[in-house]
């Protein structure tokens, strides 16, 4: 998941809580492992590997709806095909910000549009890539607090690089508590959250971003244009009854820039923007 990742229990037996916690560890490699385009051994692997239809499974199906519907509800702006902009943006060593003709030469890559899903069969034309690393972190928390939720009776948080997700209060009725880090002071909480269920997730730019020119670019990128919005907040926090919801509101939000708050509002979630 490239972040520090656990998983809390409120539980009286520590070898129940290790059964547990391996469990959801178990299911956070397995999807890792299926979804990651940093493999050459998987599902993703297969679909940008060249032009040809392939069938899918279930699960690999469920995303692939999920993602063209946010497609769909974005108007385009969330867009699984724009991971191929990598070839374009560094961010972190050897960071750079590219030239217009490079952006220029990956755009006509990308666009779900070109592709042709017909469940469970997918083509992906030669040249473009899929790349669930928008929604696999939060997939993921979901997936795994709800195995958890089937073994025990416990209340469990899930946390994966922040993006966290609770089965229920805790015994006693008490909320777990969470942190919102600072945008400006990484490592200090800026809000303590009260959590009884439900899921937060964060997007923004604290760590992932070039500043040039007094003008900061975050990594979240803009499919249509290549650029990320300059004018973004800092960070976007958002809670939702799944992971999975409040991560594609929190990015969506980044994607709009001064007007995230507007957005966050006709979505009628309870968020944290910070600029």
């Amino acid at each position: 998941m490239a972040s520090p990742c656990e998983v809390l229990v409120e539980c009286d037996r520590a070898a129940q809580a290790r059964e547990l916690i391996a469990i959801a560890q178990r299911e956070a490699e397995r999807i890792e492992h299926k979804f990651s385009r940093y493999r050459d051994d998987n599902i993703v692997h297969q679909i940008n590997s060249g032009g040809e239809r392939i069938s899918v499974d279930e699960e690999t199906s469920r995303l692939l709806d999920f993602a063209q519907n946010c497609y769909d509800l974005s108007d385009g702006c969330f867009d699984i095909t724009s991971g191929i902009l990598r070839h374009a943006w560094r961010f972190g060593n050897g960071a750079r910000i590219p030239g217009q003709r490079d952006i220029d030469r990956l755009l006509p890559r990308i666009g779900w549009e070109k592709v042709i899903w017909k469940k469970p069969e997918l083509t992906v034309p030669q040249g473009m890539e899929i790349d669930f690393g928008g929604i696999g972190k939060e997939y993921a928390v979901d997936s795994a607090l709800g195995l958890l939720a089937r073994e025990t009776d416990y209340s469990v948080m899930v946390n994966f690089g922040g993006d966290c997700s609770a089965s229920g209060p805790l015994a006693d009725g008490a909320p777990w508590m969470t942190g919102i880090e600072d945008p400006r002071r990484p490592g200090d909480a800026t809000a303590v959250i009260q959590l009884k269920g439900g899921a937060l997730a964060t997007s923004g730019d604290v760590f992932k971003y070039i500043e040039q020119g007094g003008v900061r670019y975050g990594h979240i990128l803009n499919p249509r244009t290549g650029w990320p919005n300059t004018e973004s907040p800092l960070s976007v926090t958002v809670a939702a009854a799944t992971c999975t919801e409040a991560g594609i509101l929190s990015t969506l939000a980044m994607l709009q820039g001064q007007d995230a708050e507007p957005f966050l509002e006709r979505q009628g979630v309870r968020y944290w923007c910070y600029r």
